[in-house]
């Protein structure tokens, strides 16, 4: 048999090895004795923001969960998820989000809105779980390796071809009361404009197309250069773009930015596997890191499989929840290969995606979004509106304790996610037209 078909092979086996000794023996008493009797869900900051999900039972008990932000997903969930879990026992996780995916086939349920739905239904019924077991939801995954998750803010200087604008920004960052230890910061490309990163028509003559200029690769060397002497040595740094590169000129950026030892590369290339990325890999000096577009760990499989990446990132609250992170996770540790975490959640889904986190154990890195360091008033992002970015990220939940600290995510030591919507604020920052748990 071919290395590359045995390597296959093994990958399949894996999540079917994957086992939950410890859930299935802690949940057993309770097996068939609660029943799910209602799954809403409620949009917030504004339309196509985030989406909580709430899921009540006949016990009096209540699961939260967050799911990924875009168009659709409370349609989703209403529409397909709803009925497919009413009546059931919410302690049959695994099967449940079986069932899901499976009703969702025809909307497309191997990707894309459908599986972020059902990822913020997941971790819902994880809570649940853990307020019915009386355990924090890592314990349930596997068990608990680590007490907090490290996590890197995703930020960028005003300008970072200017050691001063650098250094300021670098200042920023270093009281900032959550402790970050690590950033990850845009690439800069002339004639490409942030404000227009999305655009594929531009009056520039360049217009939207996927290489570096030589002028592209130094002013990204010197920039780099600047925040890391910014930052200084021992500081994390990634080097951010938006699968926006071919392959040749990835890797002419790689080799440009290598001198600062960033931790890694993220989605150089478009997001699909090809053989490119494996190029792109076995040639770079960087650590190259993908996932925050691919779904499930079937999505993940070939870029693992195939070694097309050196770094696996999963969004916890879209590529399908809990378990299949701790799935995809348990794959890449075949491989030898740590895992990250995208995340452009609220307090609720980054809690929820620390817990997989604490559950994995080869765990490198754990984004935070929690908006701009520099403005005290400017709206949070995806989604979360209002006021201080650090207070208005907190106040989305009810918590004991603060939710970060020296720069790692605290994991509660409470049933369940150990923290919940807070109700009281969330009411006044509902996304336009929605009502409360609609």
């Amino acid at each position: 048999m071919k290395r590359r078909n045995f390597l296959q092979s093994l990958a399949a086996l894996v999540p079917a090895a994957s086992t939950m000794g410890h859930y299935a023996a802690a949940a057993e008493p309770l097996r068939k004795k609660v029943k799910i009797t209602d799954l809403k869900a409620v949009v917030i900051g504004r339309a196509g923001g985030n989406t909580l999900v709430r899921i009540d039972t006949d016990a009096g008990i209540s699961g939260y969960g967050e799911a990924y932000w875009g168009f659709g997903v409370k349609e989703v969930i209403l529409g397909y998820l709803r009925e497919a879990i009413l009546g059931q026992d919410p302690l049959d996780i695994e099967p449940l989000y079986t069932k899901m995916i499976i009703r969702t086939g025809g909307a497309g349920s191997i990707a894309g809105v459908t599986v972020t739905a059902i990822s913020g239904v997941e971790i819902a019924l994880w809570d649940l779980a853990g307020k019915l077991l009386d355990q924090p939801v890592c314990k349930l995954l596997g068990g608990q390796y680590r007490t907090g998750i490290r996590v890197y803010s995703t930020t960028s200087p005003q300008n970072f071809l200017d050691p001063a604008s650098c250094r300021e920004w670098a200042a920023q960052i270093k009281e900032h009361p959550f402790g970050f230890n690590a950033v990850k910061t845009d690439i800069l490309r002339h004639g490409y404009p942030k404000e227009n990163l999305y655009d594929t028509v531009m009056e520039n003559p360049r217009g939207y197309n996927r290489q570096l200029t030589n002028d592209d690769l130094d002013i990204n060397a010197k920039g780099f250069a600047n925040v890391r002497e910014a930052l200084g040595p021992d500081f994390g740094i990634a080097v951010h773009t938006h699968w926006e590169l071919d392959w040749s000129d990835a890797l002419n950026l790689a080799r440009a930015v290598a001198p600062i030892r960033p931790m890694w590369m993220e989605d150089l290339l478009s997001p699909e596997f090809s053989d490119s990325w494996v190029k792109l890999t076995e040639q770079s000096p960087v650590s190259i890191l993908t996932g925050e577009n691919l779904y499930t760990r079937r999505g993940f499989m070939p870029f693992i499989v195939h070694q097309g990446c050196h770094i696996v990132q999963i969004d916890i609250p879209k590529a399908g929840g809990l378990l299949e992170a701790k799935k995809i996770a348990d794959l890449a540790d075949i491989f030898d290969m740590p895992v990250c975490s995208h995340n452009a959640s609220g307090p609720l889904g980054a809690v929820a995606s620390a817990h997989a986190a604490a559950a994995i154990r080869d765990f490198k890195g754990h984004e935070l979004s929690v908006g701009r360091l520099d403005s005290k008033s400017s709206d949070l992002p995806w989604g979360h509106i209002e006021g201080d970015p650090i207070k208005g990220w907190a106040n989305l939940v009810l918590h004991e304790g603060p939710l970060v600290k020296d720069g790692r995510i605290l994991i509660p030591d409470k049933p369940g996610l150990g923290i919940e919507p807070n109700a009281d604020y969330l009411r006044g920052h509902l996304a336009p037209g929605e009502s409360w748990w609609s």
